[in-house]
């Protein structure tokens, strides 16, 4: 004889339930979809993303770079941790500090044992530089340098005692600055480029030279003597300046006279000796005549400018009439 299983004794059974009860559980159930879908939105949506004017964004998918250059604007891209957004601003000058920290440039301190450099005639001078530079090449300014600050600094204070080791100090002190701050600039950029840190240098200044306390007091010495030198060489050539121009005004001036005075006798001769040669045609045609009238003419020459004593030849001549000064009879 078979014996049946009561439900209740089945190990599949589930008994009914009741209607208000299943309401009750069909009520929690519901709402977890439709947060389920607003969860997913949300994670979607999240992926819109603002580039600004002054940045640019690189977009990494799952760690290898998808998007190198972003331009400004409204983009999407994937949520995280799929893709990942980074933004820099490329546009914002960063500062390096080349012989101390950015409080000593602020302060004017300075700190030895950083701002040391030893110049090319072999003789320390304390220098503090400030290099101003921007990314230029977001992926490599990102992904190639792990501390780009670092090696722009490196970078560049390297470079700079490259420089000054070909420097006499008294140059650096005084009329090689630019030219360093423009050769160093250079090779420093040259030198971030092989190493693709992405980064271009704005500017190199040279903030403070200075050489050490302890021979800071010969140096002013020799910085004087110099400056002494100098004003000493400008006002000689002020002098000089004043003088020349008037030394060739006057050069000048003479010669002007001396070519009047050349062609003053040039035509005095010149006329002197178209009258001799009148003169000496009419002597040609009448010997006496000619020779008594240059006689006379001379004569009118000559007497007005001498004293005379016309005296009777028949008569005796009283010298003592010549002496007296005034009283010489006409």
């Amino acid at each position: 004889m078979v014996r049946r299983r009561s439900n209740e004794q089945c190990p599949f059974y589930a008994p009914e339930q009741a209607p208000a009860e299943q309401a009750v559980e069909k009520r929690h159930r519901s709402p977890k979809r439709p947060y389920l879908f607003w969860l997913v939105g949300f994670w979607l949506v999240s992926g819109i993303y603002l580039v600004q004017p002054d940045q640019q964004a690189v977009v990494t998918t799952l760690g290898a770079v998808t998007a190198s250059h972003v331009s400004p604007g409204l983009h999407y891209a994937l949520p995280w941790p799929i893709d990942r957004v980074y933004k820099l601003k490329v546009h914002q000058l960063r500062r390096a500090v080349i012989g101390g920290d950015v409080a000593d440039a602020v302060l004017g301190r300075l700190q030895p044992a950083l701002s040391q450099f030893l110049t090319g005639d072999q003789n320390l001078i304390n220098v503090r530089v400030v290099v101003q530079y921007s990314v230029a090449q977001p992926k490599n300014f990102l992904f190639s340098t792990e501390d780009v600050d670092r090696e722009v600094t490196t970078t560049v204070e390297s470079k700079l005692a490259h420089r000054l080791a070909h420097t006499s100090v008294d140059d650096v002190l005084t009329t090689q600055k630019v030219s360093i701050q423009n050769d160093v600039l250079e090779r420093a950029q040259q030198a971030l480029e092989r190493y693709d840190a992405g980064v271009a240098i704005s500017s190199v200044n040279i903030e403070n030279v200075a050489p050490p306390a302890e021979a800071a007091a010969a140096f002013r010495d020799v910085s004087g003597a110099r400056a002494d030198a100098l004003r000493i060489v400008n006002e000689a050539q002020g002098y000089a300046n004043d003088l020349l121009p008037r030394a060739r005004g006057e050069a000048d001036q003479f010669a002007a006279s001396a070519q009047g005075y050349k062609d003053g006798k040039i035509n005095r001769a010149a006329g002197d000796a178209a009258r001799f040669e009148a003169v000496a045609a009419e002597y040609a045609k009448a010997p006496g005549v000619t020779s008594t009238r240059a006689y006379v003419e001379a004569m009118e020459q000559i007497l007005p400018r001498i004293k005379k004593l016309i005296v009777n030849s028949d008569q005796d001549i009283d010298l003592t009439v010549i002496g007296r000064d005034g009283n010489r009879p006409k």
